[in-house]
């Protein structure tokens, strides 16, 4: 069978391969504690799971307009207004199956052969091949450790072309944790601004949020919410990613032209799950707030153990529920005669020898590390990362 071009340049997304990985190992019967996932561990909200059996009870269950329901769209229309000072009308809000369907959509709505998208590195493993599948160019900017694994505005200018169309930003970012400073943004604001791109600006882990880091989306700054294309979801902050529910707030042009490729291909989301999105925006907020307090505590102790480690270096989060540590000097060492090597080599040895498993670094555009997400219990992280420690010592 020859399958079309655009399916050979991607590759399937490496994080759910090893989740998958994991839990046939689990299924055999082997313990094995798992780093992979990036979903919170916390169950869905009972409220939120409520409102969902409420709707199906009530027969809501037939086709909505592709866009989300008018109350669907009211509800994250108030959320941006109340969490970043932001106005939208219903025409610039589109619902989709996931952030990561919403970010599908936008780019084939905006990109083409030719053109060319910054993605800041380390970045999430989908921002590159969803541009390829949209015949688009991913421009990597390399970013530091030691500036929190944000981009500066000299490195941005620099990879900027003719062909330049957007910047995809990440903030707070998967899989490092790094955020970006009011006064960051700024400066990229001005930039975009002078080169006149658009941002994409993926903020779905805008509320887990740790060291008193104060979020600020690039939207709120003046001259730039028309040129932002804001993306957001429920997965994260609501602990629902089997639900499948994200969105855009964008200039209603986009918007439209979004809509039009949802409507041949998904049409609308899951009906019933739209009430459910109303009552995690409108309901009771102090779920997130618990949830935050119990990563921080996994985040404290996580980073500390990992910096603790012969030939580990660990950047502390100020965001999502990952960290991100360099274990570059540990691939420098063999087991049973045999190299480490990079990332890949690392994550198959603590696999095969700890029953632990990571994603390898180079999945996220960074050989050097790899990433944990601290999204278990305690007692996983504690065994996970004593199994980690024992295997380095193990290292020759």
């Amino acid at each position: 069978m020859d399958l079309a071009k655009r399916v050979t340049g991607i590759k399937p997304s490496p994080t759910l391969a090893i989740a998958a990985k994991a839990k046939q190992m689990k299924s055999e019967g082997i313990d094995v504690v798992g780093f992979g996932a990036g979903e919170p561990d916390f169950d869905t909200p009972d409220n939120i799971k409520q409102a969902a059996i409420k709707a199906l009870e009530e027969g809501f269950t037939k086709y909505t307009p592709v866009a989300g329901t008018d109350e669907a769209r009211d509800a994250i229309i108030g959320k941006l207004k109340r969490d970043q000072g932001l106005d939208y009308e219903r025409n610039q809000i589109i619902i989709s199956c996931g952030a990561k369907h919403t970010l599908y959509n936008i780019t084939q709505a905006l990109f083409q052969a030719g053109d060319e998208v910054l993605i800041p590195a380390p970045y999430w493993v989908s921002y590159p091949d969803q541009l390829i599948l949209a015949d688009a160019t991913p421009v990597i900017v390399e970013t530091a450790e030691e500036n929190g694994f944000t981009v500066t505005v000299e490195d941005l200018e620099k990879a900027i072309t003719e062909r330049t169309r957007a910047l995809v930003l990440n903030s707070p970012s998967n899989p490092t944790g790094g955020a970006y400073t009011r006064g960051q943004l700024e400066e990229i604001a001005d930039l975009v601004k002078k080169k006149d791109i658009l941002v994409i600006s993926d903020e779905i882990y805008e509320k887990i949020i740790y060291r008193d880091f104060e979020f600020t989306s690039i939207a709120q700054l003046p001259e730039m919410q028309d040129r932002t294309v804001l993306v957001n979801g429920f997965s994260k902050a609501y602990s629902m990613t089997g639900w499948r529910l994200g969105y855009a707030a964008a200039p209603a042009e986009l918007v439209g032209a979004i809509a039009k490729i949802q409507s041949q291909s998904t049409s609308n989301n899951t009906s019933f799950t739209l009430p459910a999105a109303v009552e995690a925006l409108n309901g009771p907020q102090d779920f997130v707030e618990m949830m935050v307090v119990e990563f921080d505590k996994r985040r404290k102790y996580i980073v500390e153990r990992l910096n603790g480690m012969d030939g580990v270096d660990c950047f502390d989060p100020v965001g999502a529920f990952y960290v991100f540590p360099n274990f570059a000097q540990v691939h420098k060492r063999s087991f049973k005669g045999k190299l480490i090597g990079d990332s890949t080599g690392l994550a198959d040895y603590l696999l095969s020898e700890a029953k632990v498993a990571v994603v390898p670094g180079i999945a996220f555009g960074a050989d050097d590390n790899a990433r944990l997400s601290f999204a278990t219990s305690m007692e996983n992280i504690e065994k996970g990362i004593d199994r980690i420690e024992a295997a380095i010592e193990d290292l020759e």
